[in-house]
């Protein structure tokens, strides 16, 4: 790994919960420290931490929010409530527009935005997150909204794996394990001009190296979907693995490509 994670434990109490969440983290990441003190902490290094009980990731010496992760509130709670439901692109991707509700794998979870968005919808979603810093971001978020009554039955939908994509994929084909539909959003470099947006892509860019094997996630993928695998491209990006799907839908910001293998309520 080529970046370097401080670990702010100072306030915690060896033994809680907090603490084991922290503790496990540092297990997990070798270049991680263990800090009490962040004020002379580099300018730019990554911070991890609690914040009012919430789980968030910084740079030392930047002023702006942190990173996290919030299901109840914010953009979340608000395309939630006003996101257009089955009539946006991604729930038309899935499938959702046909009746069905599809049990989905969601392969790049990410900071789980388009997982929510799915289960919010009534989807059963499986998210895989190789990061085990942006995992435990994300799992921090599913387990605070399970404890939001109104949310709480959508994160109970949620299940997060803390794995590489690729090899997970590969071992639940061979124990002949099957999703309706797996989801693919690959890091690409995105046109989406948000303050926060390009903080979050450079945060991910560190922690992950860019994602230079993206184009070994569609076979796996393929292999595991009875249905459909749908990848979210920005509209401009070069197909995955130069594989040309069955159509795509585009939107404003993205596109969603469509490799079909059945229509939904038909068997093989």
């Amino acid at each position: 790994m080529s970046f370097s994670l401080y670990i702010d434990c100072s306030g915690l109490v060896e033994g809680l919960e907090k603490y084991h969440c922290l503790k496990n983290l540092h297990d997990k990441v070798p270049c991680s420290e263990w800090v009490t003190d962040t004020r002379s902490l580099p300018k730019g290094s990554l911070i991890l931490g609690f914040e009012e009980d919430v789980l968030c990731l910084c740079r030392a010496g930047d002023k702006e929010k942190p990173v996290f992760v919030d299901f109840v509130g914010g953009k979340a709670g608000h395309r939630r409530k006003f996101g257009g439901g089955k009539g946006q692109d991604i729930a038309k991707a899935v499938g959702l527009n046909k009746g069905v509700t599809p049990h989905v794998l969601d392969g790049t979870g990410g900071l789980g935005r388009d997982a929510f968005v799915l289960a919010t919808l009534g989807c059963s979603v499986t998210l895989i997150e190789r990061s085990p810093v942006i995992a435990a971001l994300l799992q921090d978020g599913i387990d605070r909204a399970r404890l939001a009554p109104e949310v709480a039955a959508i994160a109970n939908r949620m299940k997060l794996i803390n794995e590489d994509s690729r090899q997970a994929m590969q071992t639940m084909a061979a124990d002949s394990q099957q999703f309706d539909v797996v989801y693919l959003d690959p890091m690409f470099p995105h046109r989406e001009k948000s303050a926060l947006v390009k903080k979050e892509m450079r945060i991910f860019q560190d922690l992950l190296s860019g994602d230079p094997d993206a184009d070994e996630l569609l076979a796996p993928a393929e292999a595991l979907a009875a249905y459909r695998v749908v990848v979210k491209r920005p509209k401009h990006a070069p197909d995955l693995s130069d594989k040309e799907p069955t159509y795509r839908l585009e939107g404003k910001a993205c596109r969603y490509d469509i490799y079909a293998f059945k229509a939904f309520g038909k068997d093989k």
